[in-house]
């Protein structure tokens, strides 16, 4: 689709307006954000379109869209999919070797996990492996209530940090700010990160986690502009 417009405004409802025409979700929804400082990022999206509109420059937009067209219809199941996560959370999984890359993970994942246990009062089971290692039911129960209680916006973000760092508690540190954007993708691919150092980088697999960096940080980006509230 090419551009059309030659002005981007904002509404009183939030509403992203492209000559004086509302822009529109994918299934015909009127986008208004919840924020001024997001409805402004989402403008600035629509703003820099030079010719063409290439949704994957949008990813503001792209998250807003699905808050509204695919969540808020039902967030309660959604959140259902999402707290999920927590019964396999990449931070309980530690490697079973070599020494060094353990060292790694223990120093960047047990904050993360002393974080999670103070905040929701509940503890890890870690395991060294990859076989399923079962969480206390309390665990579950608090995670999951922590994620239910979002708003569709709220979980609109926080999916894309949590599908991308197979880590429910990464991405609700993220949301709560216990942890800077770039320390979390850190902290996530402390793998990939070692294999890359010790048998050199692959171009295929370096783009494909630059591509995935740059979609966490943009969920991550969402997040904080929807702010406290």
């Amino acid at each position: 689709m090419k551009r059309f417009w030659k002005t981007v405004t904002i509404d009183a409802e939030r509403g992203v307006r492209l000559d004086e025409r509302p822009v529109r979700t994918p299934g015909r929804v009127p986008l208004l954000l919840p924020t001024d400082i997001l409805a402004e990022a989402v403008a600035d999206e629509w703003r820099e379109v030079a010719d063409d509109i290439d949704p994957r420059a949008m990813p503001l937009t792209g998250l807003a869209n699905a808050a509204i067209d695919r969540i808020a219809p039902d967030p309660t199941a959604f959140a259902v999919g999402l707290a999920a996560y927590g019964e396999s959370d990449l931070l309980c999984y530690r490697a079973e070797g070599p020494r060094e890359l353990l060292e790694r993970q223990h120093a960047s994942w047990d904050e993360l996990l002393s974080w999670g246990r103070r905040r929701f009062d509940v503890d890890f089971e870690t395991t060294s492996g990859i076989v399923h290692k079962a969480q206390p039911d309390a665990t579950i129960q608090r995670l999951s209530h922590a994620v239910a209680t979002l708003d569709p916006f709220r979980l609109a973000g926080l999916s894309p940090l949590v599908t991308i760092s197979g880590s429910l508690l990464v991405a609700l540190a993220l949301l709560e700010g216990r942890v800077e954007p770039e320390d979390a993708w850190n902290a996530i691919t402390i793998d990939e990160r070692w294999q890359h150092e010790k048998w050199g980088e692959d171009v295929e697999a370096k783009a494909a986690l630059e591509a995935r960096r740059k979609d966490f940080v943009a969920a991550a980006k969402f997040l904080e502009l929807l702010g406290d509230q």
